[in-house]
C-alpha cells in the first residue's frame, strides 16, 4: 500500500529551493499539495492582494500538472479531513514565525495532527541569531546584519527531479475567482515571473543597486517583496549570486532587513500593531478625518506623496523611499497614529509581510527599533527634489501637473500655471507641522529614546 503525506503549502508557493517539499517527497510514495483558504486569514487581504493570490494559486496548480488541492475551511478541519480520507500519516510545512500562524500551528498539533516543519522563509530563521554576549536578541539592525552575515545560510534546494500528486476531487478545486480591480495593474504573480524578474535584475539593476534604489522614477528596484511576501522565490535564490561589491551588500542589506524584523516581531508579537517603544503611545495625536482621507486619495497637496499614494493605488504597490516619505508625512505631519497607515498599507499592498510593514512603519513613525528616529523629519518637497529630480515619477501618477517640466513639478505652486489642471492646495505647511511635531514629542519626555543599547 502507497505511503502518503500531505504537503501544505502557505507562503512557499513553489518547487524551486523548497525543502519543506523535497521533505515530504522523500518520505511517502505520494504527496498531496494542498492550499487552505482560511477565511480568517482571507478576510484580511486586500482586493488586490487576493488577485495576485489567485493568480499565484492558478500558476502553482500548473505547475504541479493541475493537482494543487485548493479548499476553503478551518485549517484543522481540513488537514484532519484529507488524512483521513487518503490515510496520510503527517503533513508537512514550511516553518512559519507569524503570530497567528504560530498559534494555529500549536492548535493543529495539539489536536493529533503531526506537523513536520522543514525550513522557513527565511535565509536565517527568526530567533536563530543572538547576542554572544548575552544570548538576548538583537533589537538594532547594524549588530544584527553582522550577526546575521556570520551565521550565514545554506544553499538553494534542489528543485523536485518528480512529484508523484493525488490527483485532487472535484470538492478539492476550490480557486478563488479574485479579479484585478478595475484600473489597477499589479506585477505579473508566480515562481517563473518571480525567477525571471531576479534574472533581469541581475543584468539590469543589480550592480547599480547602491545608487539606483532611491530613484523613484526608474526601475532600479528589484521589485521581489510580492514574491518574497507569498515565497515564489526563497530569499537564498536571491542571496546566492552575491558578491563583495558595494552594490551587491546593499541589497544583501535590505534581505536582512526582512529578517530583522521578522525576528523582532518573533520575539515581540505585540508589535504587529502595538508600540515597541510603548512611551510613544502616550504622544498627543490627532483624529483621521478629511486630512487622513486626502492622505489615502493621494490629495495631499505634495507631489511626492501623492504619486506615491497614488502608485499604491493602482499597482498594489509602492516604491521603498517613499514609503518612508507618506509614512513620515502621516506621522509627523498629519500627528496621525502609524497604525491608520499600517492598516492601508495591508489593505492595498501584494506585498504585504506582517512584520515589515508594521516595523516598517514603526522606523519611520519614530517608535521602532531605530535608536534616534523622531528627529527624522522627511521635507516631502525636498525628499521630491532628490529622489524624483526630472519629476518623471510625479508626471506619471499626478496627471494634473504632467504639463510642468523638470524638477519645477516638485513645487508647483511655485509655477504661474501650477494649479491650472486641477492639482489640489497644501493640506498643511510642512514648516509648521514640523516644529508641531518635535513640540508633540517634548510633552512625552523623550528627549533620548529608552532603547537598550547592542
Amino acid at each position: 500500500m502507497a505511503s502518503t503525506s500531505i504537503f501544505w503549502f502557505r507562503r512557499d508557493l513553489r518547487l524551486n529551493d523548497n525543502p519543506a517539499l523535497l521533505a515530504a517527497i522523500a518520505e511517502s510514495d505520494e504527496i498531496i499539495p494542498v492550499f487552505i483558504l482560511d477565511p480568517r486569514q482571507i478576510e484580511k487581504l486586500g482586493d488586490k492582494g487576493k488577485a495576485y493570490l489567485a493568480q499565484s494559486l492558478h500558476l502553482l496548480d500548473q505547475s504541479l500538472d493541475n493537482k494543487l488541492h485548493v479548499i476553503v475551511g478551518d485549517p484543522l478541519t481540513v488537514l484532519k479531513d484529507l488524512s483521513k480520507k487518503h490515510n496520510a500519516t503527517s503533513v508537512h510545512i514550511s516553518a512559519s514565525y507569524e503570530p497567528n500562524d504560530s498559534n494555529e500551528d500549536q492548535k493543529i498539533e495539539s489536536a493529533g495532527v503531526k506537523l513536520v516543519r522543514t525550513g522557513s522563509p527565511y535565509a536565517v530563521a527568526p530567533g536563530r541569531v543572538r547576542k554572544p554576549s548575552d544570548d538576548t536578541p538583537y533589537r538594532v539592525y547594524t549588530p544584527f546584519y553582522k550577526a546575521w552575515s556570520l551565521h550565514g545560510w545554506r544553499k538553494p534546494a534542489d528543485k523536485p527531479k518528480s512529484i508523484n500528486a493525488v490527483k485532487p476531487g472535484n470538492d478539492a478545486r476550490a480557486f478563488p475567482d479574485w479579479k484585478v480591480p478595475n484600473g489597477v495593474k499589479i506585477t505579473p504573480a508566480g515562481e517563473a515571473a518571480a525567477l525571471e524578474r531576479f534574472k533581469y535584475f541581475q543584468k539590469n539593476g543589480l550592480d547599480d543597486y547602491d545608487q539606483a534604489r532611491n530613484l523613484a522614477g526608474i526601475d532600479g528596484t528589484s521589485k521581489m517583496s510580492a514574491h518574497l511576501t507569498w515565497g515564489e522565490i526563497h530569499p537564498r535564490t536571491l542571496l546566492s549570486p552575491l558578491g563583495e561589491s558595494k552594490a551587491h551588500d546593499v541589497f544583501r542589506k535590505e534581505i536582512a532587513w526582512r529578517e530583522f524584523y521578522a525576528d523582532v516581531l518573533f520575539h515581540n508579537p505585540h508589535t504587529e500593531t502595538g508600540y515597541y517603544a510603548p512611551q510613544f503611545a502616550s504622544m498627543r495625536y490627532d483624529k483621521p478625518g478629511e486630512k487622513f482621507k486626502a492622505w489615502c486619495e493621494g490629495k495631499t497637496g505634495y507631489p511626492f506623496v501623492d504619486a506615491a499614494m497614488r502608485q499604491l493605488l493602482t499597482e498594489g504597490w509602492m516604491h521603498n523611499r517613499t514609503r518612508m516619505v507618506v509614512a513620515s508625512f502621516l506621522v509627523k505631519d498629519l500627528h496621525l497614529e502609524w497604525q491608520l497607515g499600517e492598516r492601508f498599507f495591508r489593505e492595498h499592498l501584494v506585498d504585504y509581510d506582517v512584520a515589515s510593514n508594521a516595523h516598517g512603519w514603526q522606523w519611520t513613525a519614530g517608535c521602532g527599533t531605530d535608536a534616534s528616529p523622531y528627529y527624522r523629519i522627511f521635507n516631502p518637497i525636498e525628499q521630491g527634489k532628490r529622489f524624483d529630480e526630472n519629476g518623471d515619477y510625479v508626471r506619471k501618477y499626478v496627471p494634473e501637473l504632467a504639463h510642468i517640466k523638470g524638477i519645477e513639478v516638485q513645487e508647483p505652486w511655485e509655477a504661474a500655471d501650477g494649479y491650472s489642471k486641477g492639482y489640489v492646495k497644501q493640506i498643511v505647511d510642512h514648516k509648521a507641522e514640523r516644529i508641531e511635531s518635535l513640540a508633540r514629542l517634548e510633552e512625552i519626555k523623550v528627549n533620548k529614546p529608552a532603547y537598550p543599547k547592542d
